[in-house]
């Protein structure tokens, strides 16, 4: 298997999101919907992924995988254990609500999975924002003040964003995204999210949408105060090395035009400037392909592509 492996998104409407992924990333979104997420690489009971051409067109990910573990993931994955990172686009044209993921050590306790996940800013308005973590000195009880008073604002941590910027939000990490974010979101297989504030707004269905106010305190780290984005400049940039995968960015230049990738694991390719080719197969951005274990790698294009690379996350 020496081509990488296409799939077709699913889409997710949201009360945050709009059609900017049509302009943004060239999809042909459904009519009418307020498109807020595209799965782009998803093994889930409730969804999954379908390869979009080759070899393979037209099976899950799920049959991809039962069928050609070793192949595709590696010598000794197991056939029934599902794809452990799931990989969306973001369109957050409004803010999104302020949640957590509950860590390992209280998700079990709490029904839930745990969910570390990185963003990765692909594009954003002028002045657009993220909220991660505290502000320093803020106190749990402090919060659960500002709850119920409504001026909970006072004590989260804000800050500037830029496109090329990325920062891990590890379960437990209390967090929200402002609105004018393009963001291509790579995280742990899990779906759960504990919605704590959600800024007086209603859902898609006219109705306030759904808190999780005991599930959120008990998950938050209260330790976790004014955490930033990193800058990703530079030709090999490590965005992440955590339990659950290692992410890097990596920008083609004039001395360095060609990756090369030795075979051994299953690996994520996410193109986030330009095209690159990956064993001489056009991958552009927008796309996320999964490049199989049993191929050597080489990725080459012109300086100034940029791409993503996530791996070790067998």
């Amino acid at each position: 298997m020496s081509a990488p492996i296409f799939f077709k998104p699913i889409y997710q409407e949201r009360v945050w999101g709009a059609r900017n992924l049509s302009e943004a990333l060239g999809r042909d979104l459904p009519d009418g919907k307020v498109i807020g997420e595209a799965w782009e690489v998803v093994d889930r009971p409730e969804a999954q992924s379908v390869v979009a051409s080759g070899e393979f067109e037209g099976k899950t990910i799920r049959e991809l995988i039962s069928e050609n573990a070793t192949a595709i993931m590696g010598e000794g994955y197991d056939p029934q254990r599902p794809f452990p990172i799931l990989v969306k686009w973001l369109d957050c044209a409004d803010r999104l609500s302020l949640q957590v993921h509950p860590p390992a050590k209280v998700a079990p306790r709490l029904k839930g999975e745990p969910k570390t996940e990185n963003w990765y800013i692909a594009d954003s308005k002028p002045g657009s924002s993220l909220i991660v973590g505290l502000k320093e000195g803020a106190t749990r009880e402090e919060f659960e003040r500002r709850l119920e008073d409504g001026s909970l604002e006072e004590c989260i941590h804000r800050f500037k964003v830029e496109p090329g910027d990325s920062i891990l939000v590890e379960s437990g990490r209390l967090h929200a995204i402002d609105a004018g974010n393009l963001i291509l979101e790579i995280q742990q297989n899990s779906d759960t999210t504990y919605r704590v504030y959600d800024w007086g707004r209603v859902g898609l269905d006219g109705q306030p949408r759904q808190l999780h106010i005991e599930e959120s305190l008990a998950s938050i780290e209260w330790n976790d105060f004014e955490p930033s984005a990193m800058k990703t400049a530079g030709e090999e940039v490590v965005l992440a090395d955590c339990e659950e995968f290692r992410l890097v960015k990596y920008t083609l230049s004039d001395e360095q035009s060609v990756v090369t990738m030795a075979a051994g694991e299953g690996r994520l390719l996410s193109p986030v400037e330009g095209e690159v080719l990956a064993n001489g197969v056009g991958v552009t951005r927008g796309d996320n392909v999964l490049l199989s274990a049993d191929s050597d790698w080489e990725i080459t294009g012109v300086p100034g592509a940029a791409f993503l690379v996530t791996e070790r996350f067998v």
